[in-house]
C-alpha cells in the first residue's frame, strides 16, 4: 500500500504542488518570524555583550529598594582597594536646539555622560569623545537628520533652558538605548552632563578593577551589585522582552495564515478523493483493507507536508534575513548577526506544517474508507455536484452558533461598559458568528453565486452564464474555497472599519478640544502641569499680532483636592463658552464664579462627588471650600477642576500658562498668520506651533501606517486562499476535461473556455470578499462601539468596495494557469479521456 501511495504522488504531483505552496508560505510565515526575532535576539546580545564587556563591576539600585546612586556613593566606590576607575552614569532631559532657531523633535533630546578611557561603553562613529565643558557629541540619527558635522557650533538648553554653546566634536553611536534611539542624545563630560540636566544621581555606576565582593560591602545591601557579564545578561533579557512580543505579534498573522492553509488543503484533498472514487474502489476491489485506504491518504498527505515545511523553512529563512535587511535599510538600525535558523524553528515549522496537513486530511482520507469496491464500476457525474443539504443538525449547529454569536456581540458594544471586557466578548461573538458561517456557506453558495455572477451572467454570453452555474454547482467544494477567502477580506476589512471609525474619533475629538486655529506648547510641556510652561510674555506679544482675533490661556496647578492629588486650572474668561466650550451634563458653565468649581463627569464618578457638594481645595492660603456648580465631559481642552480665573490667580498666582491658543481672523485680514505666530514664537526655542491640520494629518499618517502593517501581514494570508482558488480550479479543469471538450466541439473557442474558467475565479472570489466584507463591516461596528462612548463609527466605503475588486481581479489572475491548460487540451483526446 506504501508503494501505490508514493507512486499515486508521483502521478498527481502537479495536483499537490498548490497544496505543497500553501504549506510552505505557512510555515515560511512562522519560520521567517523565528529567524527574524532570533537573529534580532542575537545582534542585541552581541551588542549588549560587547558594551558590558568594557565594564568589571556594575552598581545600580534594586528594584524594591528606594536607595539612590549619588556623588557620596560614587566617591566610597572609588575608594575601594583595586578600583581603577569608576563613572556614574547621568541621564536627563537636555534639549538641543536645530538650525532653525527650534528644539529638535516632538521630546527633549536626552542629555548623557559619555566618558573615555576605560569605561568607553559607547561606539564613536566620528570624530572624538567630549573632554572639556565646551565640547558635546550627538547621536548618529540626530546628527543625520539635523545634518550636524563634526567641528560645528551647537546649541543646548539646560534644565532651566537657558542656552549653552558647544563645539560638536564627534558622532556617537549610543547602542540600543530606546530613549536615546525615540528621542535622540547629547553626550558630554560627566561633569557637564551633570550641569545641563540638573542630575544629582546616576542611572549606574560602572567599574574597572575591583571585586565584585569588594564593591558590595562598600555599598550595602541595597543595590545590585553585578559582574560586567551579568549586567549584560540582564539588559539582554530585557530588550529580551521586546522581542517576545514583536514575535508574538508576528505569530498570530501566522496561525491565521495556517488556518488558511488548512482549509485549502482540506479542499485539495477533498476533491483529490472525489475523483479518484473508482481508484479507491478498486483497490477495496482487490484486498485493501478500509485502514489502508484511510492510512495511505494519510501518508499522502504526511508527505505533502513534509516537502512543504522543508521548502517553508528555506523560505522562512530568506524571509527573515530579508525583513531584517529591509528594515535597517529604512533606518532601523537593529543590531545585525548571522542570520539564526535554530533548532528550535526546524523542529516547530516541520511538525506545525506536518500536523496542519495531516489533520486537514483526516476528514476526506474518513470519507476515502466509505467508498464502497461497487463505486468502480459507476461513472458518476462531477463528485460534489447537486444540491446541497443542510440537514437537521447542521442547521441546529449554525442557529445555536449564529444566535449566540449575535447575541453576544450585541451586549458587548451596547450593552457593557465601554473597554477591554466589552471588546473581548465582540471578539468571542466574531468567532462563534464565522463558525455559523462556515457551516452555512455551502447553502448560501447559490444565492451568493447567483448575486456575484449577475453582472457577469448578464455581459458575457454563454460562457459567463455557463461559468457562474458552475461556481454554483458543487456547493460544498465553492464554499471551503471560498471560505480560505474570507479569512482574509473579513480581517481586513474589520482593520479597515476600526482605522478609520479610529480617524473619524480622532478627529471628532480634536475638533472639540483643538476648537484653535493654532496651539502654542513648549516640548516637555504639552497638557501635563509639571512640564514646561510657555512664557507669559508671549501671550502679550501675540496679542499685537494683526492677524490674530483671540488667544486663550489654559494655566494648569497640581494640588491636593479634598486630600487627593488632582489638576486644577482656568482659562481666559473671554474665551471660556466662546472658543472652548465645555459640555456641561449637569449644572450650568453660568453658575462658575469665584468660591465655586466644576468638575468633568470622569473625575466625578470615580471620587463619587456630586454637583452641590463643597471639596477642599489646598492653596497657598490653606484649604479653600469650594462648591461644585456642575460637570462636563472630558473632550473639553481644560483640567478635570475647572475654576474661575479670578481664584486661580488669587490662589495659585505667578503661573505661566500652560499652553497659549491661537485663532486667526477670518479672510484676508487673517492671511499670513501662521508666520506671524511663529515670529512672535521664535525667540522661545522651546515653544512648538501646531495647527489642527498639523495634528489630523498625524493621525492620519500613524493610522495608515498601522493598517499598512496589518495589511501586508494579512497579506499572505488572502495570497494562499488565492493559491486555493487556482487549486480548485486546476483540479476541476482535470474532472471537467470530457465537458471542456464537449464544449469546445459545439462551438465554444479557446478564447471563451479561458473567459468562462476566469468568470468562475471571478464569482468565487467576490463571494468569498463579499461574505468576508459583510463579516468585517459589521464586527468593526461592533468592536469601534464596545471601544469608547466617544467612539465615531465610519464605514469607508472605497475601501471595502476596493476590496471586493482587487478580490475579483486576484481570482481571475489565479486563474489564467488552469484556463491555459483547458484551452490547450486536445478535442479529440479530451473526449477519450475517462
Amino acid at each position: 500500500m506504501l508503494k501505490t501511495t508514493l507512486a499515486g504522488l508521483r502521478a498527481h504531483k502537479l495536483r499537490l504542488l498548490l497544496t505543497g505552496l500553501a504549506i510552505t508560505l505557512g510555515v515560511g510565515f512562522i519560520a521567517g518570524t523565528f529567524v527574524l526575532t532570533d537573529t534580532m535576539e542575537k545582534g542585541v546580545d552581541k551588542k549588549f555583550a560587547k558594551s558590558a564587556d568594557k565594564v568589571d563591576v556594575a552598581v545600580l539600585p534594586k528594584e524594591s529598594s528606594e536607595a539612590e546612586l549619588n556623588a557620596a556613593l560614587l566617591a566610597k566606590i572609588r575608594a575601594v582597594p583595586g578600583v581603577t576607575e569608576a563613572q556614574g552614569e547621568v541621564r536627563g532631559d537636555a534639549p538641543l536646539v536645530g538650525k532653525d532657531g527650534k528644539v529638535v523633535g516632538d521630546s527633549p533630546t536626552i542629555g548623557l555622560s559619555a566618558p573615555g578611557g576605560r569605561l568607553q561603553r559607547h561606539e564613536l562613529d566620528k570624530g572624538r569623545l567630549p573632554a572639556g565643558p565646551a565640547e558635546a557629541v550627538v547621536d548618529t540619527k540626530t546628527a543625520e537628520r539635523e545634518d550636524f558635522t563634526v567641528g560645528q557650533a551647537i546649541t543646548v538648553l539646560d534644565k532651566q533652558r537657558r542656552p549653552h554653546r558647544f563645539t560638536m566634536v564627534g558622532i556617537v553611536d549610543f547602542g540600543i538605548d530606546p530613549d536615546a534611539g525615540y528621542r535622540g542624545a547629547v553626550g558630554f563630560d560627566p561633569a557637564t552632563a551633570t550641569r545641563m540636566t540638573g542630575s544629582t544621581t546616576y542611572e549606574e555606576i560602572d567599574v574597572a578593577g575591583g571585586s565584585v565582593d569588594a564593591v558590595a560591602r562598600a555599598v550595602g545591601g541595597s543595590y545590585d551589585v553585578l559582574t560586567g557579564a551579568k549586567l549584560g545578561d540582564r539588559l539582554a533579557t530585557s530588550a529580551g522582552a521586546d522581542m517576545k512580543i514583536i514575535r508574538n505579534g508576528l505569530l498570530i498573522f501566522g496561525l491565521v495564515s495556517l488556518v488558511v492553509s488548512a482549509l485549502v488543503i482540506y479542499n485539495t484533498f477533498s476533491i483529490l478523493i472525489a475523483q479518484r472514487m473508482r481508484e479507491m474502489a478498486l483497490l477495496r476491489c482487490v484486498g485493501a483493507t478500509r485502514r489502508q485506504i484511510f492510512g495511505g491518504v494519510l501518508t499522502e498527505s504526511a508527505v505533502v507536508g513534509l516537502v512543504g515545511s522543508i521548502t517553508g523553512l528555506l523560505a522562512g529563512l530568506g524571509l527573515g534575513g530579508g525583513a531584517l535587511a529591509l528594515f535597517n535599510a529604512l533606518g532601523a538600525g537593529i543590531p545585525t548577526a548571522a542570520v539564526t535558523l535554530a533548532p528550535r524553528t526546524i523542529v516547530v515549522g516541520l511538525l506545525v506544517g506536518v500536523i496542519v496537513t495531516v489533520v486537514s486530511a483526516l476528514l476526506p482520507a474518513r470519507a476515502a474508507t466509505r467508498i464502497a469496491p461497487i463505486a468502480a464500476l459507476r461513472t458518476d457525474l462531477e463528485p460534489g455536484s447537486g444540491r446541497f443539504r443542510l440537514g437537521l443538525p447542521r442547521t441546529v449547529l449554525s442557529v445555536l452558533l449564529g444566535l449566540a454569536g449575535l447575541g453576544l456581540g450585541v451586549y458587548g458594544a451596547l450593552v457593557m461598559a465601554k473597554g477591554q471586557a466589552a471588546m473581548f466578548t465582540v471578539a468571542v461573538s466574531g468567532g462563534l458568528v464565522f463558525l455559523a458561517v462556515i457551516a452555512l456557506m455551502p447553502a448560501l453558495v447559490r444565492p451568493l453565486g447567483r448575486l456575484a455572477g449577475a453582472i457577469p451572467a448578464r455581459l458575457g454570453g454563454v460562457p459567463g452564464r455557463l461559468a457562474v452555474e458552475n461556481a454554483r454547482r458543487s456547493p460544498r467544494r465553492t464554499a471551503t474555497t471560498t471560505v480560505a477567502l474570507t479569512i482574509g477580506v473579513g480581517l481586513m476589512s474589520l482593520f479597515a472599519v476600526v482605522a478609520a471609525s479610529g480617524k473619524a474619533t480622532s478627529y471628532a475629538r480634536l475638533d472639540k478640544q483643538f476648537p484653535v486655529d493654532y496651539q502654542l506648547v513648549t516640548q516637555s510641556g504639552t497638557d501635563d502641569a509639571d512640564g514646561e510652561p510657555v512664557p507669559r510674555a508671549l501671550t502679550g506679544a501675540l496679542r499685537t499680532v494683526p492677524q490674530v482675533a483671540s488667544v486663550t490661556e489654559l494655566r494648569t496647578k497640581e494640588t491636593l483636592v479634598g486630600g487627593t492629588e488632582e489638576r486644577v486650572g482656568s482659562v481666559t474668561p473671554s474665551s471660556l463658552g466662546t472658543v472652548v466650550k465645555p459640555e456641561f451634563t449637569t449644572g450650568s458653565l453660568a453658575d462658575l464664579r469665584p468660591g465655586t468649581v466644576a468638575v468633568d463627569t470622569e473625575t466625578a464618578e470615580g471620587r463619587g462627588l456630586r454637583t452641590g457638594q463643597t471639596v477642599q481645595v489646598k492653596t497657598r492660603r490653606g484649604n479653600v471650600p469650594m462648591k461644585i456648580i456642575g460637570t462636563f465631559g472630558t473632550d473639553a481642552p481644560v483640567t478635570p477642576f475647572l475654576l474661575t480665573q479670578a481664584d486661580f490667580d488669587r490662589y495659585f498666582p505667578g503661573r505661566d500658562p500652560q499652553m497659549i491658543f491661537v485663532n486667526a481672523k477670518k479672510g484676508a485680514a487673517g492671511q499670513g498668520a501662521r508666520p506671524a505666530v511663529e515670529k512672535a514664537a521664535q525667540q522661545y526655542p522651546t515653544v512648538q506651533v501646531t495647527s489642527s491640520a498639523e495634528l489630523r494629518e498625524q493621525f492620519t499618517k500613524a493610522i495608515d501606517m498601522v493598517l499598512m502593517i496589518f495589511g501586508g501581514l494579512l497579506g499572505l494570508a488572502i495570497i494562499i486562499a488565492l493559491f486555493g482558488i487556482a487549486n480548485t480550479l486546476t483540479l476541476s479543469v482535470v474532472e471537467r476535461t470530457r465537458e471542456s471538450a464537449l464544449l469546445r466541439a459545439l462551438g465554444i473557442t479557446k478564447r471563451q473556455l479561458r473567459r468562462m474558467l476566469s468568470v468562475e475565479a471571478f464569482v468565487m472570489a467576490v463571494m468569498g470578499a463579499f461574505t468576508g466584507v459583510v463579516l468585517g463591516v459589521g464586527f468593526g461596528w461592533a468592536a469601534t462601539t464596545a471601544m469608547a462612548a466617544s467612539s465615531v463609527f465610519a464605514l469607508p466605503w472605497l475601501q471595502v468596495t476596493g476590496f471586493m475588486v482587487l478580490a475579483g481581479v486576484a481570482g481571475m489572475a489565479a486563474a489564467v494557469l488552469p484556463a491555459r491548460r483547458a484551452a490547450k487540451a486536445s478535442i479529440v483526446e479530451s473526449l477519450s479521456h475517462d
